[in-house]
């Protein structure tokens, strides 16, 4: 059976102030002729459809179109919904939907549920287990704990058991939408970190045939068996190398995996240029990227002036600006935000912690911070599902 696995459309989303929903468009045709061409039997998508989770009607319309496409092709889909998507609101008509070939799978409790294709060796069992915020499906799954690794992995004792119920040599192909080990995140994937931690071991979905992963932005294989697909599009610039794709997956009679990237369309390559103003503007190396999308870091001492401006001027694309003066990490004139990139919100709290009262938090009130964050993050969830 052949597969066709995507994921991170994020529908609706912007590149800093370039409206990407052309871009969108442009993949979903991608997508369609991919299918034909490469005659598909399968699609799977794993999550973050949407951008959030009551998103702009023209990102609605364009999923629309997306289902309408698929569907006439008579190759049956699978989605599953990503933490940005609203669970509900993308279920909305599965069951309707279904009858059409495309299976949106976005209910926690479904996930031993498979749906079932056939090619001529038998069945393929495909289990979708969308997004699962532990705080809100830990007790749909008898956990005592929430955190990722315990919900996901009594998601797949689900799967087992009910793949272990069906005739011998049924295949499966497991939808997730998770941080698995060995994953490279970039800039623009939302943190779902609980507890400190945000990654699952690949080893909670051993005994399927592929498992065809969802949130992290760059295409990566983390084992022969579980991959990323990467968004098909870049959504920040930590993105600048990657090279965005879709996986082809051939599915062996004896479930052996055979996997190809497909390339995606790019609208228009992304550079980071580094240096003094007068150096970005007088450098013949940097002509290559004048016609791309570019965020700048100024290295000058003291800011220039009108240098977003001035840039434009070379590279008409430009889009952000850094100001990042060489100046030593205790200099009091590093700004407030240089001081805090690349920091989580835990250790920005216990920095505060420690500014206040001279000695940072203890274990104890670590654990008190860690918490306090998670129970954020879980408000913040149940009240994107109740929207």
């Amino acid at each position: 059976m052949r597969l066709l696995h995507t994921s991170d459309w994020h529908l609706g989303r912007a590149f800093h102030r370039v409206n990407m929903l052309g871009a969108q468009a442009e993949f979903i045709g991608h997508l369609v002729t991919t299918v034909r061409e490469h005659e598909v039997d399968a699609v799977v998508v794993s999550g973050d459809v949407y951008d959030r989770a009551v998103p702009p009607l023209a990102a609605v319309e364009l999923f629309d179109d997306a289902l309408h496409r698929l569907a006439a092709l008579g190759v049956p889909t699978v989605m599953i919904s990503g933490n940005h998507d609203s669970a509900r609101r993308l279920g909305v008509g599965a069951g309707l939907i279904g009858r059409a070939g495309i299976h949106l799978r976005t209910d926690p409790s479904a996930c031993g549920t498979p749906v079932v294709l056939a090619d001529a060796f038998g069945d393929v069992a495909f289990y979708g287990l969308p997004y699962l915020e532990p705080a809100l499906v830990k007790d749909e799954f008898g956990v005592e704990k929430a955190g990722h690794e315990s919900v996901l992995a009594a998601a797949m004792d689900r799967v087992r058991a009910d793949l272990a119920a069906r005739p011998p040599g049924t295949r499966s192909v497991v939808l997730a939408h998770a941080f698995v080990t060995g994953g490279e995140a970039s800039d623009s994937e939302r943190d779902i970190t609980v507890g400190g931690v945000a990654a699952v071991p690949a080893g909670v979905f051993d005994g399927a045939d592929y498992v065809a992963l969802g949130h992290l932005h760059g295409s990566q294989t983390i084992t022969e068996r579980v991959r990323y697909s990467g968004s098909p599009l870049a959504y920040s610039f930590s993105e600048t190398d990657h090279r965005k794709t879709m996986w082809l997956v051939d599915l062996g009679a004896d479930g052996a995996i055979g996997a190809e990237r497909l390339d995606c369309p790019v609208p228009r390559p992304l550079a980071r240029i580094r240096g003094t103003l007068e150096e970005l503007l007088a450098d013949p190396g940097l002509a290559r990227h004048e016609d791309a999308w570019v965020e700048a870091t100024l290295t000058d001492p003291v800011r220039p002036a009108d240098p977003m401006a001035r840039l434009a001027e070379r590279f008409p694309h430009a889009l952000s600006l850094v100001f990042a003066p060489e100046r030593a990490p205790d200099d009091p004139d590093v700004s407030y935000a240089g001081r805090l990139a690349g920091r989580s919100d835990q250790e920005i709290a216990q920095d505060f912690v420690a500014h206040v009262r001279g000695a940072g938090p203890d274990e104890r009130e670590r654990a008190v911070l860690r918490d306090a964050f998670d129970a954020v993050r879980a408000d913040d969830a149940a009240r994107e599902v109740a929207r």
